[in-house]
């Protein structure tokens, strides 16, 4: 196994904020409470202030749900040490991700390792330390979790579950899977290939049943995958955590004003300053949902009152609801960190770009409702290159930064390599005569004229410019008499950078796991960088692109 580091800047989707925060974090220190550091998270710990019978409530909701999760309804040792930890004072490395069909994107599986690491890491420097994986079972976009996209032996493959009438708007913890579940499960399991293939599916069989929700069947799949590691899943859809976050529901409505004006003023000094706002803000704007019909609804400002879909409300009558029926209310993106962290002992919430970006607003509701913020971390990000793959990057003489600078690019590379072997034999010995001829001119002509040396190297370049054209075009017609480029380039991005993004944030980790088993996680493990220490990849703030073998 080797790996290569690619800086986030070379990376084109990634934003100016989040590259700023990894390479030169004191720009941006104004927006958040912590640097992502060992002293950010220590100090971010030493703010905690959560109630022995908090943690007594915490730890029992926890320990049920966890239960419901395992394989037995009993508890692994590393799973059972950390509540005990947890009861007795530890605080917490948080992350977390929607429910997504057989865990989603491979990111998924990267935030929860980056948030074992992170908590190994603080235990091991004297900060008692757990992983909680906060599972966004309130979140109602049903399009973005209903399916998976997988890299299998016969190309990208897509697996999705039907959207029954009536579920589309409601919060995806609450929707079961129903008995399509049962044939997509087979059609997935069918396609795996490796040595664990038969424990993945086995895994994927016992989750994802006709009986289970988007939420219950992600976090069955999601203990048995990091089994023996210690993280402790969390579904925020319990009537124990309802009741918990009112008060900071009660809040959000009571300053809806202050707060609204607070993050449209950091929005604005966000983009004042070159960066972006994340989350769209505007007048009407609220930090809650609401829940109607069981339709997931934002509770928007209306003229004196609120608007949630068609129904109205004034305050007073949102608030008895609140007393009466807190499940109906949910927080929007940049309340629910507040809510998890009320909640939580959190010293170090890790997440990605985007949850970088609007955390970087949602610091002013933190000062508002919580008088405390975490440390904010950066979650490890990876390509993995199967050994198949890797043989089409060398072929081409190829690497992933060629696959980020755009299609374009990458083509007009594959296409100098595609020819046949007598023409590409021929090409590379006339394009070192050209280098030859044009280079035996310098040194005569240095002694006839020094300024004429400059000519030598433009006329090299440009009859070289020209010969590579030439090159390029004879690789076209190759592939017009073959198609095999089109073939591999397919191939290549689909497996790498899909849609012109990275993998992680379209394909399952699945396969990989089932071709190369849990020591692949193990390793995975050890490269993720935390807060210097020494690890095999050192590609701390970078993208980490890992070739298997």
């Amino acid at each position: 196994m080797k790996g290569i580091c690619i800086p986030f800047a070379e990376i084109p989707q990634i934003t100016r904020l989040f590259t700023t925060y990894l390479n030169d974090f004191d720009r941006l220190a104004s927006y958040f409470s912590h640097p992502p550091t060992e002293k950010g998270i220590g100090d971010a710990a030493g703010e905690v202030t959560l109630t022995a019978e908090s943690r007594r409530h915490l730890v029992d909701v926890l320990r049920d749900q966890n239960e419901r999760f395992s394989s037995d309804g009993e508890l692994d040792g590393p799973t059972r040490r950390n509540l005990d930890r947890l009861l007795n004072g530890a605080c917490a490395i948080v992350t977390g991700q929607q429910a997504g069909l057989f865990t989603g994107p491979a990111l998924a599986i990267y935030k929860a390792l980056s948030a074992i690491r992170y908590a190994e890491e603080m235990t091991r420097r004297g900060i008692e330390t757990v992983p909680i994986f906060w599972i966004a079972t309130e979140d109602h976009d049903l399009a973005e979790v209903n399916a998976s996209q997988w890299s299998t032996r016969n190309g990208l493959a897509r697996y999705e579950l039907l959207v029954a009438p009536g579920n589309e708007g409601r919060p995806v913890g609450q929707i079961g899977l129903g008995e399509s579940v049962t044939s997509v499960v087979q059609t997935a399991a069918e396609s795996l290939d490796g040595p664990s293939a038969a424990d993945i599916a086995r895994a994927l069989r016992e989750s994802y049943s006709p009986g289970e929700t988007y939420g219950s069947a992600f976090g069955k799949l999601l203990t048995r995958i990091l089994s023996e590691r210690g993280l402790l899943l969390l579904d925020p859809q319990d009537p124990r955590f309802d009741r918990a976050a009112v008060p900071v529901y009660r809040a959000a409505l009571e300053n809806v004003d202050v707060l609204r004006g607070a993050l449209m003023e950091r929005s604005r000094a966000l983009e004042e300053a070159g960066y972006h706002a994340q989350v769209k803000v505007t007048h009407e704007s609220t930090l809650l949902f609401y829940t109607i019909d069981g339709r997931r609804e934002p509770l928007h400002a209306h003229k004196d009152g609120f608007a949630a879909g068609p129904t109205t409300f004034s305050k007073v009558e949102l608030l008895a609801a609140l007393d009466k029926t807190p499940e109906a209310f949910t927080p929007s993106a940049l309340l629910r960190p507040v809510v998890q962290d009320t909640l939580l002992p959190t010293a170090g919430l890790v997440g990605g770009p985007a949850e970088i970006a609007y955390l970087a607003q949602s610091q002013v509701v933190y000062k508002k409702l919580l008088n405390r913020m975490p440390a904010i971390l950066p979650r490890a990000s990876f390509t993995i290159v199967e050994p198949a793959i890797a043989r089409f990057l060398e072929q081409y003489g190829l690497e992933m930064r060629d696959l980020v600078r755009g299609r374009q690019h990458l083509r007009a590379k594959m296409e100098q390599k595609a020819l046949p072997d007598e023409l590409t034999k021929r090409f590379e010995v006339d394009e070192e005569a050209i280098r030859k001829c044009i280079g035996g001119y310098r040194e005569p002509l240095e002694r006839l004229d020094p300024t004429l040396v400059g000519s030598v190297e433009s006329t090299e370049e440009k009859i070289l410019s020209q010969f590579l054209k030439l090159k390029e075009k004879v690789g076209r017609a190759e592939n017009f008499r073959s198609g095999v480029i089109d073939r591999h380039e397919r191939i290549l991005l689909d497996s790498l950078y899909v849609n012109q993004e990275l993998q992680e944030r379209h394909l399952s980790a699945l396969p990989h796991l089932a071709a190369h088993g849990p020591q692949l996680l193990h390793e995975i493990l050890g490269l993720i960088p935390a807060f210097g220490a020494n690890n095999a990849s050192g590609c701390s703030g970078q993208h980490h692109v890992l070739f298997l073998d």
